[in-house]
């Protein structure tokens, strides 16, 4: 019987499975907007648009919703910075050296940071007499606008990118699935033109909630050892 050499061995890559880490996040997430939309009657989460003095009165009428938003999104960040974390390690387990891979681990921590930060300012804006000045709070919103809207956005563009393109190359995801990440990338760093030119912030949500499914996705496709990576080519 014809033996492996040890040398061609990959065993599975040890840690958190990436999928479920990103499930975890995105449910996190999707909690802290389910919260906001719980608002005071007659507010809403502001738009960097609006003046002031709405973005005053939201937080002074939500301040709990806020904190609690808050509190998911803290979460749903150090959840995404696990998931990189671990879906970096699994193509470094599965050989991949190319650069996309550093650059994947670099969007995904900048993303989660951004969260992480974005969740504090939140934080922040929702504590007894924060709000009170409403020029105060309207330059803290706006300084998370920009972390969590088009910072995210890029960020979250880089890291499907340096997933997307190594796996294409090597085919560790279906050819869809990875052509899928890299427009979720181009669509993240076009956000980047957002900051002169509004009419770009529509790549905001297009990046943020396909990007949410698509690290779920990749993250519970992407091969645990080259022995299934074998199996799924030849399954398909």
């Amino acid at each position: 019987m014809a033996t492996v050499p040890a040398s061609d061995i990959r065993k599975a890559a040890p840690g958190p499975h990436p999928g479920a880490v990103a499930v975890v996040s995105a449910v996190l997430f999707a909690l802290s907007l389910a919260v906001l939309g719980n608002s005071a009657a007659g507010t809403r989460f502001p738009h960097p648009d609006d003046s002031p003095s709405a973005m005053q009165a939201y937080f002074l009428a939500n301040a709990a919703h806020a904190q609690l938003c808050a509190l998911f999104q803290f979460g749903a960040a150090i959840a995404l910075g696990i998931f990189t974390a671990a879906a970096t390690n699994r193509l470094h387990s599965l050989g991949i050296r190319a650069t996309g891979v550093r650059i994947a681990l670099f969007g995904g921590w900048l993303a989660a940071f951004n969260s992480l930060l974005v969740a504090s300012l939140i934080w922040v804006l929702a504590q007894s007499g924060v709000a009170q000045d409403a020029a105060v709070a309207h330059a803290i919103y706006l300084f998370a606008f920009a972390l969590g809207g088009t910072g995210y956005a890029a960020a979250i563009g880089l890291l499907c990118a340096g997933l997307s393109l190594p796996s294409l190359f090597s085919g560790l995801l279906p050819r869809w699935l990875a052509i899928c990440g890299l427009v979720i990338a181009v669509i993240g760093e076009l956000s980047w033109l957002g900051l002169i030119l509004p009419r770009f912030d529509i790549c905001i949500p297009l990046a943020r909630f396909p990007g949410y499914l698509w690290v779920i996705a990749a993250g519970f496709t992407l091969p645990r050892s080259v022995s299934q990576k074998t199996d799924q080519g030849s399954r398909s």
